[in-house]
């Protein structure tokens, strides 16, 4: 009897995600998780059950998340006013002990309770676990002066990453789910920036691939249209002619460092789409912006 259409469509997405399966067994992936994709609960369902998914077939997932609305939300129930600085939070100690309750607490706990109900087994952290992200006092670039003078307090940059953890993690079939807190020499806490986390852990595990999930369809052209397949020239173009610009500057500075520095690809990606993990990693047209790295193009030239 033969198959229906649908019976036979379903065969034909396995078949296509067979050799995305073989090629990325046992490889390392850092997804930063955050934006609308955080606050659906069916978007949450099903970015869990994609990172189930991707452990369950031989890949080791790594999921740095953010927090940013959530913390603003619970500021404003607190009475405190957000502010941002060149796009970067503004934390002191109160702000902070916001930051860690939301982040290293509500957030992170959330979303290893969602891996977890999917069937994973996902280990929450924070960079001040064992110490494993090391991290100094962050100042911003003064645009009048050019100096390094503008505080924003205990908001940090990463200094270095101990792996063990994670790599330990890894290996005994948990998924590491990490809030972006720092700690500095004296074990005082940072909040950092999760891209630029996730970004400096993709390096440091030599992962196959950055996914960064944002809020938009992925770095666009002047005319709205997605761009990919680009490369650090390509990057760097965009950049100079104000094609790429604005919020999605770091995101991209991010992605470019990472594939310049030993991650093979990095894509930016729609979070607000309905499993856009599994369709980026698995399927042949993936979605938003893919950067390659040098070792990529040379895997295609």
């Amino acid at each position: 009897m033969p198959a229906s259409n649908d019976a036979d469509q379903k065969a034909k997405v396995l078949i296509e995600a067979l050799p995305y399966i073989q090629r990325f067994h046992g490889k390392t992936i850092v997804v930063k998780y955050g934006g609308n994709a955080m606050t659906d609960i069916s978007l949450q369902e099903g970015f869990a059950r994609d990172i189930v998914l991707l452990k369950l077939v031989g890949m080791n997932p790594v999921v740095v998340h953010g927090g940013g609305p959530q913390i603003g939300a619970i500021l404003n129930r607190v009475g405190k006013q957000s502010e941002f600085i060149q796009g970067m939070r503004v934390t002191d100690e109160e702000t902070l002990d916001v930051v860690e309750m939301v982040l290293g607490g509500l957030v992170n706990q959330d979303i290893v309770t969602y891996i977890n109900k999917q069937g994973g087994h996902a280990v929450g952290l924070t960079g001040k676990d064992g110490n494993f992200i090391h991290a100094r006092k962050l100042m911003l670039s003064n645009p009048t002066t050019g100096e390094e003078d503008i505080d924003i307090g205990q908001v940090g940059e990463v200094v270095r990453i101990e792996p063990e953890i994670i790599n330990l993690l890894s290996s005994r079939n948990f998924i590491p789910v990490i809030a972006p807190l720092g700690v500095g020499e004296q074990g005082e806490a940072y909040n950092i920036n999760a891209d630029l986390v996730a970004g400096k852990l993709a390096i440091t595990l030599q992962a196959e691939k950055l996914l960064l999930l944002t809020n938009t369809a992925g770095v666009l052209d002047k005319e709205g249209n997605v761009l990919t397949g680009l490369t650090a020239p390509r990057v760097q173009a965009l950049i100079a002619d104000g094609t790429i610009s604005g919020g999605m500057l770091p995101k991209v500075a991010c992605a470019l460092d990472a594939v310049q520095n030993g991650v093979r690809t990095s894509h930016i990606i729609d979070g607000r789409v309905p499993h856009a993990v599994l369709l980026e990693v698995l399927t042949d047209e993936g979605i938003g912006t893919l950067i390659r790295g040098a070792a990529a193009n040379r895997a295609t030239s």
